[in-house]
């Protein structure tokens, strides 16, 4: 099962969102704290609308957590960055795919940047006065392009 890993989500309407997502495309939802929100806001309930208790939720005290008790394998983890020089259609997905990604603000940690930078892709973007893309607007493109060979 492909899972999409929010690593220190900040805005709960967001993690509502990606979590409607994941029950849309059998996923599994982790979440690694700290979460800029407590899970039980009624915002992210409501983004994620009745499909709320569909969810697949695991959620993790932290990243080196996260890594002990799942143990990914490298070809496993697809780490979503801006800035990547890869594009997130090149990689050929495996069910069981890690799709990583940031906090809205300042996106993952630096320390798991560099240890995974030959995991990092980004969605291409054409326009130049475009930065970035909201998170949960970018999960649900590469939830769905990580799918597309499985469906």
């Amino acid at each position: 099962m492909t899972s999409i890993v929010l690593v220190h989500p900040e805005i709960p309407g967001n993690t509502g969102a990606v979590g409607r997502t994941c029950v849309a495309l059998d996923m599994e939802l982790v979440l690694i704290h700290p979460l800029g929100f407590e899970i039980t806001d009624k915002r992210v309930k409501r983004s994620g609308l009745d499909y709320w208790p569909h969810i697949r939720l695991v959620e993790f005290a932290s990243w080196e957590d996260f890594l002990a008790e799942r143990a990914p394998r490298q070809d496993q983890m697809f780490l979503f960055e801006e800035y990547a020089k890869r594009s997130f259609y090149e990689p050929d997905y495996p069910e069981d795919a890690y799709l990583v990604f940031g906090r809205e603000t300042k996106g993952l940690p630096a320390d798991i940047v560099s240890a995974h930078e030959a995991q990092l892709v980004g969605l291409p973007m054409r326009s130049d006065k475009v930065r970035s893309l909201n998170l949960a607007n970018t999960v649900a493109a590469a939830a769905y392009q990580a799918v597309r060979a499985h469906i």
